[in-house]
């Protein structure tokens, strides 16, 4: 019988629904992520698996899980984990196969609306008394008809691509990795260059991992192709973009807005002068995280771990 250990963070509640898939003879028990590193390397010694939520894990809790056939993580991002560490212990590393896809896709065409459609600064308005002090008819935008760029076409970016549909945008993507044929004609996508889609696009969205080609991979001379009436969407990283670089540009006028669920520093300092700024709206790294997403990251994650303790290989595994 496997022993399966969830180091988290989460409400007992929401714990519960990421377990409530294991099969019924399974050990499988949730610990706090607080927990020491002695206390979480005492209970991973003889563990077969881990699932982890938030995605990271002291060196020597890893050492110390001699039995372990994987880890699992929860999120899809994998940037705090030691890949080198994992590789070296050959201890396979799963994401969480685009489970949250759906949930980020959603949050990205929330931030593009609200950019568009000033709904912040709309609302602060109504509650006080500046009914119509916004033009709209000279200051808000439609997605219709618009061209989108689509910086990473994985799970999330496809999935945005699938919403961005009905709204009748044009969409084009870069991806170093390009998808078949056939699922450019059925997402109505066109590939492109970085370059060309920064040049070409009236909104960028972001949906790439972090790793050493992507940070501040939309810097200075990223900022600078971009049309000045663009707006950039940011829910992957938020070293993925080079936040100087970005909070001058908006100062500038370089580029019209940003709608940002990442930052560099998390929570961001008071202090910084991003927060300033009236043509940015910002969530604090939500975009992937609803009541609806934690059943199916449940799901995908006891089928990848069923599979592994069949002798099979697990999907979404992340390498270096």
């Amino acid at each position: 019988m496997p022993k399966v250990i969830f180091f988290t963070d989460l409400a007992g509640e929401l714990a519960q629904q990421v377990i409530a898939p294991a099969p019924r003879e399974w050990d499988v028990s949730v610990q706090p992520y607080e927990l020491p590193a002695e206390e979480k390397a005492s209970l991973a010694s003889d563990a077969d698996f881990l699932i982890l939520f938030p995605g990271d894990l002291e060196e020597a809790v890893l050492r110390a899980a001699e039995r372990l056939k994987l880890v699992q993580l929860v999120s899809a991002g994998f940037d705090r984990m030691p890949l080198e560490l994992l590789s070296e212990l050959e201890i396979p590393l799963a994401n969480n196969g685009g489970t949250n896809s759906i949930d980020v896709a959603e949050h990205t065409l929330a931030l593009i609306l609200s950019v568009y459609r000033r709904l912040t600064e709309m609302d602060r308005n109504v509650r006080n008394q500046g009914w119509k002090d916004i033009d709209s008819g000279m200051t808000t935008f439609t997605v219709h008809g618009k061209t989108v760029g689509i910086v990473g076409l994985g799970h999330i970016g496809k999935e945005v691509a699938r919403r961005l549909v009905p709204f009748q945008a044009n969409v084009i993507y870069f991806d170093p990795f390009p998808v078949p044929a056939a699922a450019e004609r059925d997402l109505q996508v066109e590939r492109v260059s970085l370059g060309e889609l920064l040049e070409r696009s009236d909104i960028v969205t972001l949906h790439v991992p972090l790793n050493d080609q992507t940070r501040h991979l939309i810097g200075p001379e990223a900022l600078a192709r971009m049309k000045s009436s663009a707006i950039l969407v940011n829910t992957c990283r938020g070293p993925v973009v080079d936040e100087d670089a970005l909070i001058d540009a908006l100062n500038s006028g370089k580029i019209q807005a940003a709608g940002l669920d990442v930052l560099k520093d998390e929570p961001t300092d008071p202090g910084n002068p991003i927060l300033q700024l009236d043509n940015v709206i910002l969530s604090p790294h939500i975009a992937g995280v609803t009541y609806d997403t934690w059943q199916r990251r449940g799901i995908f994650i006891f089928k990848n771990l069923q599979r592994v303790w069949a002798g099979e290989e697990p999907l979404s595994e992340i390498t270096l």
